[in-house]
């Protein structure tokens, strides 16, 4: 495993299931962290059981859509941290399946957090990033943004973070910051349980259309933000969009299936 002893690691969506696999990642990695989310008496808790097995972290609770609030959070947690030397922007959500259910309203939503956070995210850390001339910014987008997968909100501002990702690579390069993107699929997280709820069988028939045939696991993205984030394995990596999706981007198995009527 890569080590991270030297580094401040700032986590958005640090209680859901992917941000807790990459907390969790981190803090094995040697990182001190700093955890943001909503919730300030969970990220309390979580940072207390973070300290009471030796890992330095704080906690930075702040509604992302504030940009006030999301710097002023950020910088009161860094006093006991240290700098923040990697930024994993991993908070995100959809409201609406379908543009028939979309309204003005859960459009701005949708972009405010998906996208608009993340902006406000790093602007509150890349002018520190900028003077040290080092720094790597990892930011979550989705395979929606790649293919229209329903969510069209969500998925438009996905899209926008790619974009938002490649100007920070260009832009900040020159300073020795590096930002990449990753895609997930279909990941095994509690959000899904509302679906879980209603069609019990859905991770199996998800699978179908994966190459690899599974959905992934929180930790199978932790584990590629990591890759992206360490400058001993990804130095010469920035600007990269990496879909970390079983392969079901690459093609559609089930459709190729079918057109061939060969066993795919």
């Amino acid at each position: 495993m890569t080590r991270f002893a030297d580094q401040t690691v700032l986590v958005t969506g640090a209680l859901g299931g992917i941000g807790g696999a990459i907390v969790d990642h981190f803090a094995r990695a040697g990182a001190a962290l700093v955890l943001s989310d909503r919730d300030a008496a969970a990220l309390e808790a979580r940072v207390a059981e973070l300290a009471a097995s030796g890992i330095k972290a704080a906690a930075a609770a702040a509604d992302l859509r504030d940009p006030a609030g999301t710097r002023a959070a950020i910088e009161a947690a860094v006093a006991g941290t240290g700098p923040v030397g990697i930024v994993v922007n991993n908070a995100g959500g959809g409201d609406r399946g379908s543009l028939a259910t979309t309204t003005a309203e859960t459009w701005a939503a949708d972009v405010e957090l998906n996208l608009n956070g993340a902006y406000h995210v790093t602007a509150a850390v890349i002018d520190g990033m900028k003077a040290r001339r080092r720094g790597a910014i990892v930011n979550i987008s989705s395979v929606n943004a790649l293919q229209a997968l329903g969510h069209p909100a969500y998925s438009a501002a996905k899209a926008g973070l790619i974009s938002y990702t490649r100007a920070l690579a260009v832009e900040y390069g020159p300073f020795g910051i590096r930002a990449n993107v990753i895609c997930p699929g279909t990941v095994r997280t509690p959000i899904w349980q509302a679906r879980v709820d209603k069609k019990p069988e859905i991770f199996e028939s998800l699978r179908k259309w994966y190459p690899l045939q599974r959905v992934a696991e929180p930790m199978d993205i932790a584990k590629a933000v990591a890759f992206l984030a360490s400058d001993e394995q990804a130095g010469f990596i920035t600007g990269a969009v990496l879909p970390v999706d079983g392969g079901l981007t690459a093609g559609n198995r089930v459709m190729a299936g079918e057109l061939t009527l060969e066993d795919f």
